[in-house]
């Protein structure tokens, strides 16, 4: 039988259980040619300056680059770099021909060191060259969203056909923020590495100055070229909130970075989430108990605009009905918390019960265990005749 499923759609008018007010401040003037500031969870654009105008991105670019290198898959397996793919101009991670890497460090040196050559060798590595892999990062831009971008180089050297938009690039970085290993290696300032030929090790530390100068940077990736001028992908958090902001064309980048935080976490406010389930069951077929509570696996939290806060529901997904057995902790279903057409969280629904399958007993009488027999007996034997020798 079809399991049915059904919403359960509640408007949540007061989530206000840990709501933390802010001083709002005015909305910050920067140096950019472009900027845009999002919260990072709803995608919702908190401040913006020519932030649909098409410019080059620099090596910012490396954040598409080491997003499809660490979504290939085999990030630690060996190999060798491809001796023509890092001959490049610009900075580097120092390769030399006949090197040992693997994937993940490669990763680590595009976004740490920002190395041209670190891209160029995962372009070769993945899609044979450099022409074959700008298909692969225009086919994932478009999976994005990224409707106003073009990549023509994996590192992000000057080219007239290589833009992107400071919307577009807020976009990408959501995306790639989403990929554990991506951030965790684009929030690293210093680590130790191993490659070369044969593989020995050495330290890389990250150009991102803001991991350093502002409290709760996880990344994301600085470029520079003359004709680019200095631009900044940077992500930060605090209390449960994730802002990204995007520069291109800056000469005051990281003071813009931070003026445009200041202003997001001023106007942003980090609200956990109602999470009373003790109105909503689950029923319950063939079990000891008929039916069972549901709790949530964590307290689920969001960062929201004030005026916003009223207008969040609560969207419970369960089962019509669930077979036993069911024990205490099982997952069941998932709640999630929708701002208009964005989901702000999503939250793993438990058991709070256990409901074992109920045996009845079942008692025959003398002539239907002798049915049984013979009935036993009669399907040996057709077997036999079936097959009367094996």
């Amino acid at each position: 039988m079809r399991k049915r499923r059904f919403l359960c759609v509640l408007l949540v008018s007061s989530l206000l259980l840990g709501c933390i007010p802010a001083s709002v401040q005015a909305e910050p003037g920067v140096s950019a040619k472009a900027a845009i500031l999002i919260e990072a969870n709803s995608g919702k654009i908190l401040y913006q300056k020519n932030a649909q105008q098409k410019l080059p991105m620099a090596s910012t670019t490396k954040i598409m680059t080491s997003l499809i290198a660490l979504e290939s898959g085999n990030l630690d397996e060996w190999f060798t770099v491809d001796e023509n793919a890092i001959k490049v101009e610009g900075s580097s991670m120092g390769l030399q021909a006949g090197d040992q890497v693997t994937m993940r460090t490669l990763a680590y040196g595009m976004l740490l060191q920002s190395g041209n050559d670190a891209a160029n060798a995962v372009a070769v590595k993945l899609a044979g060259s450099a022409e074959a892999f700008a298909e692969k990062m225009n086919e994932r831009a478009q999976q994005i969203g990224m409707a106003n971008s073009h990549f023509v180089t994996p590192s992000g050297l000057d080219n007239e056909e290589h833009y992107s938009t400071a919307e577009d690039m807020a976009k990408l970085a959501r995306t790639a923020l989403q990929n554990d290993g991506f951030r965790e290696i684009c929030s690293t300032y210093q680590t130790k590495l191993e490659y070369g030929n044969p593989p020995y090790t050495r330290w890389m530390t990250n150009h991102n100055r803001l991991l350093k100068e502002y409290e709760g940077t996880i990344g994301v990736k600085t470029g520079f070229t003359k004709k680019s001028g200095r631009c900044l992908v940077s992500a930060a958090e605090r209390d449960g909130v994730r802002l990204i902001a995007v520069t291109l064309n800056a000469p005051s980048d990281w003071s813009d970075h931070k003026a445009m935080f200041d202003y997001g976490f001023s106007v942003v406010q980090p609200v956990k989430l109602d999470c009373d389930f003790s109105a909503i069951s689950i029923d319950v077929v063939g079990g000891t108990q008929e039916k069972l509570g549901v709790v949530p696996l964590e307290q689920p939290q969001a960062g929201v605009l004030s005026e916003d806060v009223g207008s969040i529901e609560k969207r419970i997904h369960l089962n019509s009905f669930y077979y036993a057995p069911i024990k205490a902790g099982d997952v069941v279903g998932k709640a999630e918390y929708w701002l208009g057409d964005e989901c702000l969280a999503t939250v793993t629904l438990l058991a709070n019960g256990d409901s074992e399958r109920y045996i009845t007993e079942i008692k025959l009488g003398f002539g239907d265990r002798c049915k049984l027999f013979f009935k036993g007996i009669g399907d040996q034997i057709a077997g036999w005749l079936s097959h009367p020798f094996g």
